[in-house]
């Protein structure tokens, strides 16, 4: 920072208002971009993310590890299967006596993830990576299947049975072996999953009343009191040492969180007139101030147009290339532009011309299906469809969610598709998990629920996250709960996915993930439409100093980066 800069004045409340909630406060559990802002206070993993404004936002660095593993440190193997993690001295649990964090406590946070009460929702990530989880995982499913376990039985399986793929050598140095190499290992090791479990956990039901009130921090702040949907509050922990934590500082004294299910307006009152600080859970924006490298900080693809490749109806016409290519001739990308600037919600969006946006690793510029200004060409569609066999058009199903915005994208693009001589049905869907439940299920796809949909995907973490990102969008998946909503299937594109993952470096997945990009549209799978910075920036009241935002959690401020003048 400049020398002008002010000084942190340390003290104060800070407080939050609005109708967010946390979908579990346990880390072994916890999904929503809410609760990782309040984990991230208390519960600390091997690698996080730093708290800044450019790149480096997205690339994890040590946390509880003392350093970065290389092969010349002898953190990791020549092969790349194999990491040995030492810890850095000076973490602490808010136990009494305080006591030191071990590998063991990062071993049993791993076996946490698998428990069947309340545990990951991304264990996919893990099972493909970490020798020995898959088995551990099925085997802990299956012996308590069909019935609810207690905490001494849980603890009973995970202390009983080891995961081969991680070793606790000692207190200070965890040895963790993959079944491949993996070159986004540091990013599943920095999601709040990945975080330590103290030995008094065992003695807890995951993620329930008791581990409520008896969780433990090795952060920053530890918990005070939760009621879910109603308020939680948290103070200084006095186990944490601020010259053991490169990712965090802590310059307020308490944090409190009043949830509420109360308007928009209703939070921006509370926040202008400085009885809240910031908002929770409510995108009530602000003017914005934006550096250019945060604006290709964690770009989505929003929306994009998924067909139903096995869609019966129109004698299968999406099947047909041609008639993909036509339909992706369509598409006027800058009116979609023009509505979300004219909304005025502080969202900046731009013509999406690649699968991978901006600020993920395989993004390049390029634009396969270029047309002038990216208003699209309504004729070249007539052209297209004409040559595939369908000279009076077709009739397809587009379905959407319900939601004024979700609505209008999709009035836009049935109107482009019909000046192209393609008739929609526009069908809402009326529960947003509905929407979700009839896009994850191929059965329904093969019985032409739908044909096309303007859809979303947010990947869990931005930079390298080919695994979070590519892979579930495009890799042949035809299990419920596939993100492969329309049934992409390409072996060549599987084998690229696969080397990608397993590359040695970054760089190297980097031109594999873009040969990705390029292949699936080649074969017209999807239709980018538009690239969208996932959050507006916050309304913060007139206290609030250095709030950045965190592009791993949605773009939500750190709060223990941030201080206050006055404090109080």
């Amino acid at each position: 920072m400049p020398d002008s800069h002010p000084r942190p004045r340390p003290g104060g409340t800070l407080r939050f208002y609005g109708p967010g909630g946390l979908d579990h406060l346990d880390p072994a559990a916890a999904y929503y971009a809410f609760s990782h802002q309040v984990i991230r206070l208390f519960a600390r993993q091997l690698f996080s993310y730093p708290t800044t404004e450019d790149a480096r936002a997205l690339v994890p660095v040590p946390d509880v590890a003392a350093e970065l593993p290389t092969v010349a440190n002898g953190g990791r193997s020549a092969d790349g299967r194999s990491y040995t993690l030492r810890l850095r001295d000076g973490v602490y649990w808010d136990t009494s006596p305080q006591r030191a964090v071990t590998a063991a406590d990062f071993v049993r946070g791993f076996k946490r993830m698998a428990n069947p009460v309340a545990g990951a929702g991304a264990l996919a990530y893990y099972t493909s990576t970490i020798a020995g989880m898959g088995q551990f995982v099925a085997g802990y499913r299956a012996r308590f299947a069909g019935r609810t376990p207690t905490a001494a039985e849980l603890a009973d399986y995970q202390n009983s049975r080891d995961i081969a793929g991680l070793r606790a050598v000692d207190d200070r140095t965890l040895v963790i072996d993959l079944v491949r190499p993996a070159n986004d290992l540091l990013n599943l090791l920095a999601m709040p999953f990945a975080s330590a479990a103290p030995h008094e956990y065992d003695q807890l039901v995951p993620d329930s009343p008791e581990f409520i009130r008896q969780v433990r921090s090795n952060g920053p702040y530890r918990i005070t009191s939760y009621v879910p949907g109603s308020h939680l509050t948290m103070a200084h922990n006095p186990a944490w040492r601020p010259d053991a934590d490169p990712i965090r500082r802590r310059y307020v004294d308490r944090i409190d969180v009043r949830m509420a299910r109360v308007s928009d307006e209703r939070v921006r009152d509370e926040i202008t007139s400085g009885r809240a600080d910031l908002s929770w859970g409510a995108a009530v924006g602000r003017p914005r101030r934006r550096t250019e490298a945060d604006r290709n900080l964690g770009w989505a693809l929003n929306p994009y147009l998924v067909f139903n490749l096995n869609s019966p109806r129109a004698a299968g016409a999406l099947r047909r290339r041609e008639v993909r290519l036509a339909i992706a001739y369509a598409i006027d990308k800058a009116r979609l532009v023009r509505f979300f600037d004219d909304m005025g919600i502080g969202t900046v969006t731009r013509p999406a011309h690649g699968v991978i946006p901006p600020g993920n690793v395989g993004h390049r510029d390029y634009d396969p299906y270029p047309t002038p200004g990216d208003q699209g060409d309504r004729a070249r569609c007539r052209q297209l469809l004409a040559e595939a066999g369908y000279p009076d058009g077709l009739t397809l199903t587009m379905i959407y969610r319900i939601d004024a915005v979700h609505g209008q994208v999709a009035k836009a693009i049935a109107e482009d598709l019909a000046a192209g001589g393609i008739d929609c049905r526009l069908v809402e869907i009326d529960q947003t998990d509905e929407y979700y439940r009839i896009l994850q299920d191929p059965k329904r796809a093969a019985a032409g629920e739908w044909d096309i949909t303007p859809a979303a995907f947010m990947p869990d973490w931005f930079g390298n996250n080919g695994r979070s990102y590519v892979q579930p969008m495009f890799q042949s998946n035809t299990a419920v709960g596939t993100a492969n909503y329309g049934g992409y299937h390409n072996p060549l594109v599987d084998d690229l996915i696969d080397r990608a993952l397993s590359a040695p470096t970054e760089d190297s997945a980097a031109a594999l993930w873009h040969q990705v990009d390029r292949q699936v549209l080649t074969d017209v799978a999807i239709v980018p439409i538009l690239v969208c910075e996932p959050t507006i920036e916050h309304l913060t009241s007139a206290r609030v100093r250095d709030a950045i935002p965190l592009p791993h959690v949605d773009r939500w401020y750190d709060a223990a980066n941030l201080w206050l003048d006055p404090p109080d």
